[in-house]
């Protein structure tokens, strides 16, 4: 199974918190077969807004969701 990361942002309650306020707004950024290039596209994005303390981006672990069971890769970040 391809180890899929969804990269994703938008406004948030509290920094320090992943509680997204405008569902309907979030930015997609992609899905992306690695973590390295998941990474770098949050990277990206993160920086192009790094002035808003209100925009957030993470990125998801796919494949972990899909297959709860299986022990995590310790190389995929």
């Amino acid at each position: 199974m391809s180890k899929l990361h969804l990269v994703f942002g938008g406004r948030v309650k509290d920094p320090r918190g992943l509680e997204f306020t405008d569902l309907e707004s979030i930015d997609l950024v992609g899905l992306f077969d690695s973590y390295a290039s998941a990474e770098e596209a949050w990277r990206g994005a993160a920086q192009r807004t790094v002035d808003d303390a209100e925009m957030k981006y993470v990125v998801v672990h796919l494949h972990r969701l899909l297959e709860p069971d299986v022990d995590p890769d310790p190389t995929d970040g």
